[in-house]
């Protein structure tokens, strides 16, 4: 008799999750290395001319990185960009230590609001945590779809199709292109734009993913390949099964056609804001309408779960750009969003 060994193929180790560990129940444990590696980041690392203060209480936290920090204790630090740096940062270690795992901080942060935890920190949080979810997925399409997540994507359009490549990479290839324009505008008129740069994820370019996740490089096909659509609607299930113990079952739709549609989730401000619109029945023209890139159908495996007023009928998810075609998730909106009956925990 011979046992398979399956091998487990890594992916987004810039997630941290190596610096953590699991907990009963699934989740994550906030560790000291966790908090060691906030403290690393270079607005909170004291620079030369930092004052006595922020020196102390820096060498005292990276020894004993969940020791208590007092008010008097940020408020004696000279620099007042270091001051702030340091209560956003006291106030989200002490968010994340006053709860079992990681996944009961986020919800915990997202449901009072969030106010006083900066974006950039929310999305770490939705990395490590989709890192933990999605541990084990072999389909790098549904991973590719969960960098939507947290990672602005920016839209382009090429023949009718929608393609979405990671913004932040977008911007740099556009601020490399406006530099070479200084010094060299025929090669920066012959050069191609950032998007066309890129590497569309296809069957044939998926595997390539594996080895290239930390990059974030890959264009996702999100107007014309119905596999990219799909994996969206998988990575929405697993973030919703993960977070609030809740099956789904979600799938694309072109369309709304229930004239009695009676709940929707914008996963976006833009989405939200479009909706709000839709459902107090007024007119949108069709500029708004055509920011609309993403429409879902989600019905629960249970229907015991969600708000009686429902009466079967399913959610519908909404997911659009910004008029500078920028699409920008907000996963807690599916925590906070969902008519759920009770509050369902990680």
């Amino acid at each position: 008799m011979t046992t398979e060994t399956r091998t487990v193929t890594e992916f987004w180790v810039s997630s941290g999750h190596h610096m953590t560990r699991r907990v009963d129940g699934g989740g994550l444990a906030v560790t000291d290395e966790m908090i060691l590696a906030y403290l690393a980041r270079p607005e909170l690392v004291p620079p030369a001319e930092a004052c006595a203060a922020e020196r102390a209480l820096h060498a005292d936290l990276m020894r004993e990185p969940r020791r208590p920090v007092t008010a008097a204790m940020i408020a004696a630090i000279a620099d007042e960009d270091a001051r702030e740096n340091w209560q956003f940062m006291i106030g989200f270690r002490d968010k994340l230590m006053a709860h079992p795992s990681i996944e009961a901080a986020y919800l915990a942060i997202v449901r009072q609001g969030s106010r006083g935890v900066p974006p950039l920190f929310l999305n770490q949080l939705v990395h490590l945590v989709l890192r933990n979810a999605l541990d084990g997925c072999e389909d790098p399409f549904v991973l590719r779809a969960a960098e939507l997540f947290f990672r602005p994507q920016k839209g382009s359009l090429k023949d009718g199709t929608l393609l979405l490549a990671d913004q932040e990479l977008i911007e740099a290839f556009e601020a490399e292109r406006r530099a070479l324009l200084q010094t060299s505008p025929l090669a920066a008129m012959m050069g191609t734009d950032g998007m066309g740069d890129l590497e569309v994820m296809t069957d044939e370019t998926a595997p390539t993913y594996w080895s290239r996740s930390d990059a974030f490089s890959m264009v996702f096909n999100i107007g014309g390949d119905p596999r990219s659509r799909e994996a969206l609607c998988r990575a929405l299930e697993t973030w919703i099964a993960h977070m609030l113990g809740v099956e789904t079952t979600i799938a694309t739709i072109d369309r709304i056609e229930d004239a009695d549609w009676r709940w929707f989730v914008g996963l976006d401000a833009e989405a939200t804001a479009l909706g709000n619109r839709l459902w107090r029945g007024e007119a949108i023209d069709p500029a708004d309408q055509s920011r609309v890139c993403g429409l879902f159908r989600l019905d629960f495996a249970d229907p015991r779960t969600i708000d009686p007023k429902l009466a079967g009928k399913p959610v519908y998810l909404i997911m659009a750009l910004t008029e500078d075609m920028i699409l920008r998730i907000k996963p807690q909106n599916l925590i906070v969003g969902l008519p759920l009956v009770g509050r369902q925990a990680a």
